[in-house]
């Protein structure tokens, strides 16, 4: 067997997996963390239980399993096995087990002690996906109460080790310096603008020309590998294979691309950051890295995910660049600058911070604890679990107390996520011709069809349904575990219901005009003008995505009826009364409304107006016209500033979010109170806002705030000066520079956390000197600027020793 890396640490980590329960493992790419290491653990019998690898990719958990199981002369199932949604290998011989996509958060759900596991290894960990986040938050919560003898490693190649060391104080740390083969680093800026595709395929090809060896291309996407594949045909040789690689192929054609190129044939693998870690790619001598990824990041106020094209990490420019180094000498062509690649920030940002928490949320309420009593590297953001929270509620998997409902405690037996959870037992109860289809559209919503799909989800269904592949293998387990007959047949009179009842918050009213319409989350959302579904009244659109600017897209979606949909889901409706003053016909509007959400369905008018209607008629104004409404005075301005800055800064106060929109959405809380009689918006001019705030916050907390962060700093004369507060910079203080003579460091507050930005002033109060750093520039600037003052102002005293 040839020797990789990871050999020479092997015993030191036999060694510390014997006396330690937690274990981090610091390996580059190629060491042979994922495939050498197991079987090692295996072979010296270093666990007597099983051994669980977690694998943040598909993928690269099938390859891993493959080879493991090749290595041992077996098939995958035997004694290595694997565990992937839609697929499960394992057997009574089986002591490894592959597993990924949420899969150990559902075995630790299923059997908390994890009987029969001694050893946990989370693999390439610094991805930190929120898989494995969760994961590992729940199995160090396993280790402390229920299993002091599990063992956890964590394995990555770029890990932030300081945070993990700071998380896990007794783990023992070790490092595999990895394969020496240099890389050599070159750059080539190209600018993202029309034809970048062809100059990307260009530089592919000039690179091949002089370079021997197969390239492995780092592209943001599906679009631009399709169209480099396309521009790249016409500019290589005929050896030269074009392998497209990314998460949607099937696994086939992915096995192909990691597949080593033919006798007499070179390979040009144009990759997404699936092929950043974990693969094995043959032959691999050329990397091209484009500097960019595409990242799903969740939108809180649209509660939709947003496709973005970001410049990657630091860490992941490295682990890319490495791939050129696993067999020999390599090349690493950087599409983008050095000076780009040194402001590169040095870690990605995790998925925790930017992602959809609503099945973290329910698997935690599941666990049956807050997340508070849980172990983070990143703590779920406040703000994302209330949404995430909402929802579950609206799905009705979780009952007003937080606790999981009677659905949400029959969801875990599904193996599906919580929206598709909930329309499968809504099928169940609704009407059991329907969980065929409804087997069918969770598939399908696993994996949405892509590309040149017709935008109908019926038709899309359809398709599906009638071909064989991963959506009818996933619709035919699904349809085992609920006990259903599987069939082609798609019901389309009880598909918008099924719909509905995943994407309550995706009920579509028409807004009238060119395919435009209104979400039942308040957003809006637009389809294709010349598809049919443009003119429906209603739809529930099952898949959109958000744009840079204007209403959301909508990709697919199926016909809706609010009166059959009312009648079928009667919970998501509701009657309430709606009061607010009408600008254009010059009077209070109030009315009965049945409303989906933010859709109003329909409207019967109130005839008897009381005070109260009035006072929420000015609540309505002060949301339509914003904060600017309501004329905030010096004080409470200074309050909310100083506020949002103490947000911004992570000062640990207990503030809620401050931004506008939050502050419009919860004036039933912190302004209502405070109204009285107040029936229209002159009258707003006698409410305290600054008492109302102060409430809002709580008195202890507006204490600390205003310790922390005063409104004013005592300089060394006596006098005091206004504190300038902006949450997206330093704080500023302007100063007569005579006034700070005495002051030998930089004024700082919030407990010496923040540093105040010193304007130092002249008489006549023009600036001299902007400072963060008041002891440098005593010793340095300071002079220059004394001797022109001593010109200016020769009268006036400029010797700091006085």
């Amino acid at each position: 067997m040839s020797q990789l890396p990871i050999d020479s640490v092997l015993d030191n980590v036999i060694s510390a997996l014997g006396h330690n329960a937690q274990v981090i493992l610091k390996a580059p790419p190629g060491a042979g963390k994922s495939t050498r290491l197991p079987l090692v653990l295996l072979e010296k019998n270093v666990v007597k239980g099983r051994i669980i690898l977690l694998e943040p990719r598909r993928l690269a958990a099938r390859n891993i399993a493959r080879f493991l199981a090749k290595q041992r002369g077996e098939s995958v199932g035997e004694t290595v096995g694997l565990r992937v949604r839609g697929e499960t290998r394992v057997s009574d011989k089986t002591r490894i087990e592959i597993v990924t996509e949420g899969v150990l958060t559902r075995m630790i759900q299923s059997d908390p002690e994890l009987q029969g596991v001694d050893l946990v290894i989370f693999d390439e960990f610094h991805e930190r996906n929120l898989h494995a986040d969760l994961a590992f938050a729940l199995s160090l919560d396993v280790q402390a109460g229920l299993r002091d003898d599990l063992t956890l490693l964590i394995m990555s190649a770029t890990l932030d080790d300081g945070a993990l060391s700071e998380l896990l104080p007794t783990a023992e740390v070790l490092t595999s310096e990895g394969r020496s083969f240099p890389v050599e680093a070159r750059y080539q800026s190209v600018p993202r603008q029309y034809g970048y595709e062809s100059v990307v395929a260009s530089a592919i090809a000039a690179l091949l020309d002089k370079e021997e060896g197969s390239a492995l291309v780092f592209l943001p996407g599906v679009r631009e590998i399709q169209r480099t594949a396309e521009a790249l045909r016409d500019k290589v040789a005929a050896n030269v294979l074009i392998c497209p690689l990314f998460g949607q192929l099937s696994p086939k054609e992915q096995q192909d691309a990691i597949a080593p190129a033919p006798q007499n044939r070179r390979k040009v693998v144009l990759a997404t950051n699936i092929a950043e870690t974990s693969l094995t790619i043959e032959g691999i001598r050329l990397v091209v890295d484009s500097g960019l990824e595409r990242v799903a990041r969740f939108n809180r106020k649209t509660s939709i995910t947003k496709l973005e094209t970001l410049q990657i990490a630091k860490s992941s420019a490295i682990q890319r660049m490495g791939r050129a180094g696993r067999l020999s000498e390599g090349i690493c062509l950087r599409l983008y600058g050095e000076d780009t690649y040194q402001r590169m920030q040095t870690v990605p940002e995790p998925e925790m911070v930017s992602s959809d928490l609503t099945q973290l949320v329910l698997e935690v309420i599941q666990w049956g604890c807050s997340p508070e009593d849980l172990q983070w590297l990143d703590a779920p953001p406040t703000a994302h679990w209330q949404q995430a929270l909402m929802l579950l509620r609206q799905l009705g998997l979780v009952d007003e107390r937080g606790g999981l409902s009677a659905t949400g405690k029959q969801l875990n037996e599904l193996g599906v996520e919580a929206r598709l959870g909930a329309m499968l037992l809504t099928a169940k109860r609704l009407d059991k011709r329907c969980l065929s289809t409804a087997c069918w559209l969770a598939a399908w919503a696993e994996e949405p069809l892509r590309g040149k799909a017709d935008c109908d989800l019926r038709l899309q269904l359809m398709q599906v349904a009638s071909r064989k592949g991963s959506h009818s293998q996933r619709a035919q387990q699904l349809a085992d575990r609920i006990g259903c007959r599987l069939t082609t047949e798609i019901d389309g009179d009880l598909l918008p219901l099924l719909a509905a009842s995943a994407w309550p918050d995706r009920i579509a009213k028409s807004r009238g005009n060119n395919g435009r319409f209104l979400l039942s989350n308040g957003h809006g959302a637009q389809i294709d003008t010349d598809h049919p579904l443009s003119a429906e009244d209603a739809l529930i659109a099952v898949d959109l995505m958000s744009v840079a600017q204007g209403d959301s897209r909508i990709f697919t979606a199926c016909r809706a009826d609010f009166a059959i949909l009312q009648t079928q889901l009667p919970s998501l409706f509701s009657e309430q009364e709606w009061v607010d003053w009408d600008e254009k016909k010059g009077r209070l509007v109030a009315e009965t409304q049945l409303r989906c959400g933010d859709i109003v369905v329909s409207r019967k008018p109130i005839t008897q107006i009381s005070d109260q209607m009035r006072t929420q008629a000015v609540l309505q104004q002060i949301k339509r016209k914003g904060l600017a409404s309501l004329s905030l005075n010096a004080k409470a301005e200074s309050l909310l500033n100083r506020a949002r800055c103490a947000n911004v800064w992570a000062l640990g106060l207990p503030l809620p979010s401050l931004d506008e929109q939050d502050l419009l959405e919860a004036l039933d809380d912190w302004l209502l109170p405070f109204l009285g009689d107040v029936t229209s918006l002159g009258g707003l001019k006698t409410v305290d806002i600054y008492r109302a705030l102060e409430a809002w916050f709580g008195w202890d907390a507006t204490k600390e705030l205003n310790r922390l962060l005063p409104e004013t700093y005592e300089v060394p004369t006596g006098s005091s000066y206004k504190i300038r507060y902006q949450s997206d910079a330093k704080p500023a203080l302007a100063v007569k520079m005579q006034e700070m003579y005495g002051q030998a460091q930089s004024p700082s507050i919030a407990d010496g956390k923040v540093t105040l930005v010193v304007e130092l002033l002249s008489p006549a109060q023009r600036p001299l000197q902007i400072t963060q750093d008041l002891a440098g520039f005593w010793r340095g600037a300071y002079k220059d600027v004394q001797k022109e003052m001593k010109g200016r102002y020769p009268k006036r005293n400029w010797d700091l020793a006085d």
